[in-house]
């Protein structure tokens, strides 16, 4: 029966826990089934054959892929795609079977209703933001390298739209209130700051956005709230998943 719902964590351009020897699932599903990631995904990281490699290998895949964006995404690319309206909400169409789920959307997909935010806040940059147009960027690069210092380079592996505007806080208010604050799902990378406390991970500082997902999860009525991010895959509570490597299905 097609309407199968399949979810996981961050991927991070490795996609091979999709493959059937993984995930012999698949077998049995259609385009009309989903796999869902959340967050990380990486799918348009890079102009490159590798990249065009594995979209076309998605895209080839029995069922159809869905992700929501992180902090490890090439923004550049993601939003040169076309936005289409998509099974009631907004999406950038990768490819005619990968499809990503924009912040603040409400969706319905297999009968099931979904609320989608994407985005985190990198924590992996002790060093730093890098500018390539730096004239001791070089040097700057190699001394960091050399002492294990984590740092990234904007627009190479950083991009600021990691996190949401203020109209996409709001494009996400104006949909819930339009579901009227019930959905059956809640699809984030990062998570509400009260669950990332109760975490307990070390270096993950409350942000707008955790505050943000914090107002969602004490408005709305779900029955369940998966998320990336983290990199571990736990029942945090009875309502909240944090997922990695882990694909479980939802419906």
């Amino acid at each position: 029966m097609a309407g199968k719902i399949y979810i996981t964590g961050d991927c991070h351009g490795n996609y091979t826990r999709l493959n059937t020897e993984n995930f012999p699932e698949q077998r049995e599903m259609d385009k009309e089934d989903y796999v869902i990631i959340c967050g990380d995904a990486a799918l348009t990281w890079d102009v490159s054959k590798e990249n065009d490699y594995w979209l076309k290998w998605l895209t080839n895949k029995p069922f159809t892929t869905l992700f929501i964006d992180g902090n490890h995404e090439n923004y550049d690319l993601l939003y040169l795609y076309p936005v289409e309206k998509w099974h009631g909400g907004n999406v950038h169409r990768i490819t005619d079977s990968i499809f990503h789920l924009m912040r603040g959307q409400v969706f319905e997909i297999a009968g099931k209703t979904f609320f989608t935010f994407g985005g985190a806040q990198s924590h992996d940059i002790e060093g730093g933001i890098l500018e390539t147009t730096d004239p001791n960027y070089r040097e700057k690069q190699k001394w960091m390298k050399d002492r294990g210092i984590p740092f990234r380079v904007n627009h190479l592996t950083w991009w600021s739209d990691e996190m949401p505007t203020e109209e996409e806080f709001a494009e996400g208010i104006k949909n819930m209130e339009k579901c009227g604050w019930e959905v059956d799902y809640i699809v984030t990378h990062c998570c509400a700051t009260s669950t990332q406390a109760e975490l307990g991970k070390e270096g993950y500082e409350p942000d707008n956005l955790t505050d943000y997902l914090e107002g969602i999860k004490g408005l709305c009525n779900f029955k369940k709230w998966f998320f990336g991010h983290y990199h571990d895959n736990q029942n945090v509570n009875a309502k909240e998943i944090l997922l990695y490597e882990q694909m479980i299905r939802i419906h």
